[in-house]
């Protein structure tokens, strides 16, 4: 009986020393997404939705920002290991801070091209850039759209501007009301935004900045230092569990949503199953992302936006393209081929 029961403890701790281990073995990954729980937040709570994440051994916890800055400065303070932000606020962060310990590089580019845009109602009488001179423009100070304005400006001759801040909520708003002539913003935020205060798509002039020359990268995965140096085998398996998920997303956008309402309850369904549409029709499967590759950056182009955000953010050092990308831990050009073919 005593032999018995001496087995049987025995196979007990060896049981519970199995599975300390397979615990043991899972990273825990504190991941930091630039804005609220919308649409096009679904790349990223699918995966987890779907234990894609905890099928590479990786315990994703996925929290709502306020902003690209507050991403790339919660990364740098070494809060979050992963986050999501616009290269601009990334290069900036570099350049404005060039003795930071711990700078956030990119590793894998999910908007490749910035989803800025103008947007004026029809009945201002704006039709192109020309026609913003002289217009009172409205953007909250840290908005991608207003920092990155001097290179549209330049980009179209636009004459000057007058600007008027206001907190995000109140934007389109003020548009809708009159307050200001036209608004910067990311095109599936704000678009439909203005639709939601009663007025229709058809009524909206958008400036897209990439329809405009200005060739800007948008939101990229971006990674600490520290977790780079201390477990690069995480950040790979992380992109590729995140690879595995966007493929879902764009194959099916209306049901990734539900992993979106699962997060946040209130949200509107099919409002946010167009945000996600259309967030993947104007910078995820753009003719660009075709063009370079799902994931991946160009060099020319990385440098170009280097240096245009450099003389824009008027930083205190020049942003060194080389600083901020690291593409090192991509998954396999096979792995990446997750766009559809075809659309022009």
């Amino acid at each position: 009986m005593n032999k018995r029961f001496f087995l049987q403890a025995t196979a007990a701790l060896a049981a519970a020393a199995s599975l300390g281990a397979a615990q043991a073995q899972t990273t825990p990954i504190k991941f930091q997404l630039d804005w609220r729980f919308e649409g096009p937040s679904a790349f990223f709570l699918l995966p987890a939705a779907k234990g894609y994440f905890k099928d590479a051994k990786l315990d994703v916890s996925v929290d709502a920002g306020n902003g690209s800055g507050g991403a790339v400065t919660r990364v740098a303070s070494g809060t979050y290991d992963l986050g999501f932000a616009d290269l601009a606020a990334l290069m900036e962060f570099h350049a404005n801070n060039p003795d930071a310990p711990n700078k956030p590089v990119a590793v894998m580019m999910v908007y490749n091209n910035t989803p800025a845009s103008v947007m004026a109602l029809k009945k201002s009488g704006i039709k192109t850039p020309a026609d913003l001179a002289g217009k009172k423009l409205g953007a909250p100070v840290f908005d991608a759209g207003r920092r990155a304005f001097p290179i549209f400006a330049k980009a179209n001759n636009v004459g000057n501007v007058a600007w008027t801040a206001m907190d995000p909520p109140l934007r389109e708003t003020m548009l809708v009301r009159g307050d200001v002539d036209a608004i910067t913003g990311f095109t599936f935020t704000s678009l439909l935004n203005i639709e939601a205060r009663g007025v229709k798509a058809d009524d909206v002039v958008v400036l897209q900045y990439p329809d405009y020359g200005v060739k800007l990268y948008g939101n990229a995965i971006i990674a600490s230092p520290k977790i780079i140096k201390e477990n690069p085998a995480a950040v790979k398996a992380f992109l590729a569990a995140f690879t595995k998920g966007a493929k879902d997303v764009i194959a099916d956008p209306a049901k990734a949503i539900e992993s979106v309402k699962a997060r946040d309850g209130i949200i509107n369904v099919e409002l946010e199953t167009r945000r996600l549409k259309l967030a993947i029709d104007t910078v995820i499967n753009s003719p660009d992302a075709r063009a370079e590759g799902f994931g991946q950056v160009k060099g020319p182009r990385l440098s170009l936006m280097a240096s245009q955000v450099s003389d824009a953010f008027n930083t205190k050092t020049r942003v060194k393209a080389d600083d901020i990308w690291n593409g090192s831990f991509l998954p396999s050009a096979k792995e990446l081929d997750i766009l559809p073919k075809g659309k022009k």
